[in-house]
């Protein structure tokens, strides 16, 4: 076979089918693998291999961009039963095929031991299940995004309610916003609790197939957690307990008082306490890639030339629409070597910081782009890392914000989002810990944690112990599903607390960038090159970053973070 006839242009990589794909698959099986033929055998593999990724994303992003279209839900649906299914099976074979070798190519130390992971886990018996659990993600995907309401005459999104109940001055209008966005999604409280019940069973026999004690297992071989343990997650989890909880009370107190409250209500979180305008940093999808371009360009003109790639070949998915799915992502075309990044607009800080994100993730796979597929792709990238790349970048950006920079906010402005956004830092860990540990006992207690109205007890339960601060009363219904609305519990079984590890490595970067910005940002770029051809904590430590659990750390980060919102409060 001639790999170089593989496609390389979107349109016939969407047609492939698995008849096309088969040859290729049964070439790699059956040629000798030796020394000799290992380079040419990798290269062809992570050819087809990137191929048929592509396929599959170039198929999944529009099942998010237009949830309520059937037949683009159908075309996805079948190429996972018709193409992926099969293809796995075969990737399977070659992995099997290349370990029993005993060769290593160079650069594959990590890779290998990825590879080993999925063999262990993988069973053909699976397949049809991991198709049914895509499946009902979808049909997640489905019922929160058809999530509007009306308001003042007008059917919104969720998204689209964001600026009302986190930034309108007026706070019965606050409330009122958040209560009509709390009652639709509560109203699709059965048909979720009723899903999660489907998923639990689902994933329940796939760890039975697979042989595991739980699902938990499962999925820790799954996530490539080879440089940590779920104990380690719970010593995160009372760390942060212990250090940044009391920090997250010291925001919501000190907000309590300038707001002159006697309480603080779910809908005087984000509210500016000095009761200045809210934030709108772009009216426009267009403002808010002109000044992205910009932003970027500051911290290193390269991020503006690959940001300015994207707008050119249409990679940016921005606006707000209904029947868009909820939430912001950044996938990689791995033949294409071209990210893409979806999100919805609201003209809000939000959008700032999630476009800084989904670039920081973007730039990782432009960096990355010279490895070959098992040393890039996002299924091989330990996610802790990846998340430092998007975290990072928006810490990395914040002091370009401001208009004289060409960003979104005067002076005063950017101070106003740059302090939400570092009590946003604190203030998250707390959630992250709490939508962890959440997983570890939905799936340490899988028979009544598939019961979804027992889960609403104990995430409200855990909720009262993580989230100190913010009043709930008479709002315990809302409060208890809220985890219905945490896409990654449904859709992303315990990925999560990648997020709080790689804040700890993004502060750690932003650190390092206070002292020497171009140091900091010359190493953030040489981790992202590395893809996964170096272990976890060996990335953060190209960083220039500490992989940790422990409470010294956080409290460093956490000092750090409050010390740079003082200083930012100056600027008021």
């Amino acid at each position: 076979m001639n790999f170089k006839n593989l496609p390389v242009d979107s349109e016939s990589i969407l047609a492939m089918t698995w008849s096309d794909y088969e040859p290729y698959y049964a070439d790699l099986e059956t040629r000798a693998l030796d020394s000799s033929t290992l380079d040419q055998w990798m290269d062809d593999w992570s050819a087809l291999a990137a191929c048929v990724d592509e396929q599959f994303t170039r198929l999944q992003i529009p099942t998010t961009q237009h949830t309520a279209d059937e037949e683009i839900q159908k075309r996805y649906t079948d190429f996972i039963e018709e193409v992926q299914s099969p293809a796995k099976t075969a990737d399977q074979h070659l992995i099997k095929k290349l370990l029993e070798s005993g060769l290593q190519p160079q650069g594959y130390t990590v890779a290998f031991k990825m590879m080993k992971a999925e063999a262990d886990t993988f069973r053909e018996s699976n397949l049809p299940l991991l198709a049914e659990e895509q499946k009902l993600v979808t049909e997640y995907d489905r019922i929160i995004g058809a999530e509007t309401v009306m308001w003042n005459g007008e059917e919104k999104t969720a998204g689209q309610m964001l600026s009302i109940f986190r930034y309108d001055p007026d706070r019965d209008v606050r409330e009122r916003a958040w209560k009509a966005v709390r009652e639709r999604k509560y109203q699709d409280r059965d048909a979720v609790n009723e899903l999660w019940g489907k998923f639990m069973k689902v994933r329940q026999r796939i760890t039975t197939n697979a042989g595991l004690p739980d699902y938990r297992a499962y999925m820790w071989k799954k996530r490539f957690r080879f440089d940590y343990t779920p104990e380690d997650c719970k010593s995160f989890h009372a760390a942060i307990e212990e250090v940044v909880v009391p920090a997250a009370q010291r925001i919501y107190e000190r907000r309590q008082k300038m707001l002159g409250l006697e309480v603080i209500r779910p809908w005087d979180v984000n509210i500016d306490p000095f009761h200045r305008p809210a934030l709108h940093p772009a009216e426009t999808v267009e403002e808010l890639n002109a000044k992205a371009l910009n932003v970027f360009g500051h911290v290193d003109p390269i991020f503006r030339q690959r940001y300015q790639t994207m707008m050119d070949h249409h990679l940016l998915d921005l606006d707000s629409r209904k029947n868009k799915a909820g939430g912001a992502y950044s996938l990689g075309f791995n033949v294409a070597n071209l990210p893409f990044i979806f999100m919805s607009h609201t003209n809000s800080p939000l959008d700032v910081a999630t476009i800084l994100h989904e670039g920081g993730h973007a730039f990782h796979s432009f960096e990355a782009a010279h490895l070959q597929f098992h040393q890039k792709a996002e299924q091989y990238v330990p996610a802790e890392f990846a998340e430092v790349a998007s975290m990072g970048m928006e810490l990395l950006a914040a002091p370009y914000l401001t208009q004289k920079n060409g960003g979104y906010y005067t002076e005063e402005e950017s101070a106003r989002a740059r302090i939400e956004h570092m009590q946003g830092a604190i203030l998250f860990w707390p959630y992250m810990a709490l939508v962890d540990i959440f997983q570890h006992w939905i799936y340490e207690n899988h028979e009544e944690a598939s019961d979804g109205q027992r889960c609403e007890t104990k995430w409200g339960e855990l909720w009262d112990r993580y989230m100190k601060g913010i009043d709930y009363s008479g709002l315990e219904k809302y409060k208890n599903i809220h985890w219905h609305g945490q896409g990654h519990i449904h859709t992303s079984p315990f990925y999560y607390v990648e997020y709080g590890l790689a804040q700890l490595g993004a502060v750690q970067v932003f650190g390092n960038a206070i002292k020497d910005q171009k140091k900091a940002v010359e190493d953030y770029r040489r981790a992202l090159s590395l893809g996964s051809t170096v272990p976890l904590p060996e990335l953060f430590q190209a960083a220039g970053a500490r992989f940790a659990f422990d409470s010294q750390t956080l409290k460093d980060a956490v000092d750090l973070l409050e010390n740079e919102i003082a200083k930012q409060e100056t600027q008021l």
